[in-house]
């Protein structure tokens, strides 16, 4: 069960594919954002998952709310990906899993990712959430839908 509404969202420092750790306090100050969580790049849904975020990036840019994507893979890998799929928004890189953890994100025992979306607002406290392994499009239409 991902965290609830109203829940402050832990503060977490990862790598980023910008090529500077990004912290959330720091870096979204004052901001809202969306975090989305996903188990791989290069796989099929995840792949379509990152392109509608892409696709619908400027809905979220337009409003300033920056859009992160966390998985366990490598900056290595996320940059290719990123470059792959032509993405304009961050992927950060949770190679030990902590962040996933401490978001509710982590498929237990299997430790890999699960597929889940957080709407936070400026105090970062979580506005929206929508988690499901394999519906990748309604990840980007809930939060949508939150913003209107």
């Amino acid at each position: 069960m991902p965290l609830k509404i109203g829940q402050k969202a832990p503060n977490f420092t990862l790598p980023s594919t910008s090529g500077k750790d990004f912290n959330l306090e720091k870096d979204c100050k004052g901001k809202s954002c969306i975090i989305y969580f996903y188990p791989k790049d290069f796989t099929k849904v995840c792949t379509a998952e990152a392109c509608d975020f892409r696709d619908q990036f400027s809905a979220f840019r337009d409003l300033d709310i920056p859009v992160l994507g966390i998985s366990r893979d490598s900056i290595p890998t996320h940059l290719r990906f990123k470059k792959e799929n032509k993405l304009p928004f961050e992927l950060l890189s949770d190679a030990k899993g902590n962040v996933c953890k401490a978001y509710d994100a982590s498929i237990p025992i299997l430790g890999m990712p699960k597929r889940v979306t957080y709407f936070l607002d400026k105090d970062h406290k979580v506005q929206g959430a929508f988690s499901d392994l394999f519906a990748s499009k309604k990840h980007v239409d809930e939060m949508l839908k939150l913003l209107k």
